[in-house]
């Protein structure tokens, strides 16, 4: 069963190694669990529907009070802190679960006869506030597409398959791979996040060095809209004006609901494998990152962490007499305080593989970097979508976690890195209330990359006190990267918590524009309100 107040299976635990807490504690002190509500207690205070259902919505529409707590809030830490102190303020009214595109289109059609405001529902695993119900609303109706989860055509000769746009990433692969291809797009939530919500925010995975970001793997598909539908064809490029693709890619839900997705996917490869080498400092390893993407090696993906991230890695890794071996040997080697790592993956054919993994270690021995081979990359691969559930087990012992990213130019990474850094580790203005923080590289591009920064702080004393401390540490941290060159979000979206940010970034014509599509095609503003455009 998936947890309600947290990420994931509730039958998994991401335990803390040994010695975990006491790194922390050496950092930024010990701290005190917070009480978490019940499931029990907080079904106790949904109230009353006030949805007056009415057919053929009738039988698609839920408004048991547990249905209606487990679609309420998303993954950010506000999120967190609600669902766990049971303030979980406004709940929808109902959560409906359509089973192809007409009933969509009729749950429209009931939203603007009734005046019901309509939020879409992917995997929940939203991070700035996408499908939370707005407070003072009139009836709120969530739309969840979990029943729209099949691989619903291959065309094998083009390479484009077609799905329903609630199919979760762990469903969209083995569909694919059962006929012998990829899609390639594993974010973080890949457990839970779905192919329509990577579209409608733009997504971003981890291995898009090879297959690309979601809006190069988006082909096409059907939108339901208040105007009617939406049918996006599939065709390899065109000149033919703006592309519809791209007003689609991005609008969390104002313009229509994503019933049908068509994605553009690949033959499984021969071979793949991920690498892990330590570099002496962080100059080097960031020149090196640059120059691996800016050579064009085929890489399929590339991450590289900062010295504190790095020695965070290691300490909550696990194993202590093995990574007591490996900084005895990186020591030995020249590299020890300051070490900086980097994940980077080869994949395609045995040949391809070859050439990109020889070209990529002659760049990195340029650079100081020291090559450790696969096992610590496989042991990365293994874990990469369960690090989401480490929020638990540090809730547990009384520490928040939070995540920031960002994107920019080569020329602004280091100064805007540190000023994000600065700001997390300074903002509370306190000594008593230190944040631990690090940083690592996780997309690279030409001409930039994204930054992706994790803080941990103790809990304070109530729930009001820790959301008090996160709003502090999030807004202005939000506020200095607009300022100085950075997008407000790389691959977590704009939901309503990074919407005040957004006019900083598109500038006031681009805002207008943005605002009369959502106009056109939501005139009453019945979609997911608040969400992108405030």
């Amino acid at each position: 069963m998936r947890r309600w107040n947290g990420w994931g299976d509730d039958q998994f635990t991401l335990d803390l190694p040994d010695g975990g807490i006491a790194f922390l504690e050496a950092r930024i002190g010990s701290a005190t669990p917070l009480p978490d509500a019940t499931l029990e207690a907080v079904c106790q205070r949904v109230p009353e529907s006030r949805l007056e259902l009415t057919d053929p919505v009738r039988e698609i529409v839920f408004t048991d009070a547990e249905i209606r707590v487990r679609h309420a809030r998303g993954q950010s830490l506000p999120d967190w802190l609600a669902m766990r102190s049971g303030e979980m303020g406004p709940f929808p009214d109902g959560v409906a679960l359509p089973e192809d595109a007409g009933q969509i289109r009729a749950l429209l059609d009931y939203a603007r006869e009734h005046r019901v405001t309509l939020i879409p529902y992917g995997g929940g695993t939203s991070v700035a506030g996408h499908i939370n119900p707005l407070e003072n609303s009139g009836p709120v109706l969530t739309l969840s597409l979990a029943r729209m989860n099949r691989l619903v055509d291959l065309d094998q000769e083009s390479q484009v398959a077609t799905f329903g746009a609630g199919t979760p990433g762990p469903l969209v692969e083995a569909q694919l791979r059962a006929r012998g291809y990829t899609l390639g797009h594993f974010p973080q939530s890949f457990e839970l996040s779905t192919i329509g919500g990577w579209v409608a925010s733009r997504s971003s995975g981890q291995q898009s060095l090879r297959y690309g970001r979601i809006e190069q793997l988006f082909a096409g598909g059907a939108i339901e809209t208040l105007q009617g539908t939406l049918t996006i064809p599939t065709v390899p490029a065109s000149s033919a004006g703006p592309d519809v693709r791209e007003m689609i890619l991005g609008s969390e839900g104002r313009l229509g609901i994503l019933s049908e997705v068509k994605v553009r996917v690949s033959p499984l490869p021969e071979q793949e494998q991920f690498h892990v080498a330590f570099f002496p400092d962080w100059q080097s390893a960031r020149e090196a990152c640059r120059m691996l993407v800016q050579n064009r090696i085929q890489l399929s993906m590339l991450r590289l962490s900062n010295a504190v991230e790095t020695q965070t890695q290691l300490a909550l890794a696990g194993h202590p007499a093995l990574i007591g071996m490996l900084e005895r040997y990186l020591r030995l080697r020249g590299t020890a305080d300051g070490k900086c790592m980097m994940t980077f993956g080869v994949t395609g054919s045995v040949a391809q593989c070859k050439a990109a993994l020889r070209q990529a270690r002659r760049l990195c021995k340029q650079f100081g970097g020291i090559q450790l081979g696969t096992r610590m990359g496989d042991k990365w691969a293994e874990k990469r979508f369960t690090m989401p559930y480490l929020r638990e087990a540090l809730w547990q012992e009384g520490y928040a976690v939070d995540t920031l990213e960002t994107a920019t130019d080569w020329s602004n990474v280091d100064s805007l890195m540190g000023k994000i850094e600065t700001n997390l580790r300074e903002g509370l203005g306190d000594p008593n209330q230190p944040t631990h923080v690090f940083t690592h590289l996780s997309h690279v591009y030409g001409e930039g990359c994204s930054i992706y920064t994790t803080y941990v702080f103790p809990v304070a004393d109530s729930y009001a006190g820790t959301l008090k401390r996160w709003q502090t540490l999030k807004h202005s941290t939000s506020e200095l990267i607009v300022a100085n060159g950075g997008t407000i979000s790389h691959q977590h979206g704009v939901g309503k918590d990074h919407a005040p940010y957004l006019p900083r970034e598109k500038g006031p014509l681009g805002m207008a524009a943005i605002e009369a599509l959502q106009q056109r095609f939501d005139p009453d503003g019945l979609l997911n309100p608040g969400t992108l455009v405030e």
